[in-house]
C-alpha cells in the first residue's frame, strides 16, 4: 500500500489549476476529465512520487455536493493497493464503513471509498485505488 495522492474538492478546476501553478511547480499536470461514477471532474498534478487530485462537481448532485457549499478544501487520502477486495475486507474487520463500494474510477482503476472509526484523526476519508493493470 502506497499513497497516490491527496484529494482536494474545489469550485473549478481551471481556476484553482491557475492559482496553485502561480505559486508551486509540478512535474506534470493531466487534462481534466470526468469520473462519471462520482459525478466529478479531476485533474492529477504530479509531485515527484505523489499526486493532487483537483476534483470539482460536473454536475448539481453529486457526492461532494455538500462539501463544496462548506467552501471545499482537504477532502480525502487515496491508497494504491494490489488487490482492492482484500484490502476492503481487512478494513470492514477492524471497523470501517464502505461509502462507496468498487466502481470503475479515474484512470479505469478500480476504486472504493471507506469512512474509517478514528476519533484522534480527523482524516477519515479513504480512497482505495488498485494498480493499474497492464
Amino acid at each position: 500500500m502506497k499513497l497516490h495522492h491527496v484529494g482536494i474538492v474545489v469550485k473549478n478546476i481551471q481556476k484553482s489549476l491557475g492559482e496553485l501553478t502561480q505559486y508551486l511547480d509540478f512535474e506534470s499536470t493531466t487534462v481534466p476529465s470526468l469520473v462519471g461514477s462520482q459525478k466529478v471532474n479531476i485533474c492529477f498534478l504530479k509531485t515527484n512520487n505523489v499526486f493532487l487530485e483537483l476534483i470539482e462537481p460536473a454536475e448539481e448532485n453529486t457526492p461532494i455536493s455538500n462539501f463544496i457549499k462548506k467552501g471545499g478544501g482537504f477532502h480525502h487520502l487515496c491508497f494504491e493497493v494490489d488487490d482492492i477486495h482484500l484490502e476492503l475486507e481487512k478494513m470492514k474487520k477492524n471497523g470501517a464503513r464502505i461509502i462507496v463500494d468498487v466502481v470503475n474510477g479515474f484512470e479505469e482503476r478500480l476504486t472504493a471509498f471507506v469512512m474509517l472509526d478514528m476519533k484522534n484523526t480527523n482524516c477519515n476519508l479513504i480512497e482505495l485505488a488498485e494498480k493499474k493493470k497492464y
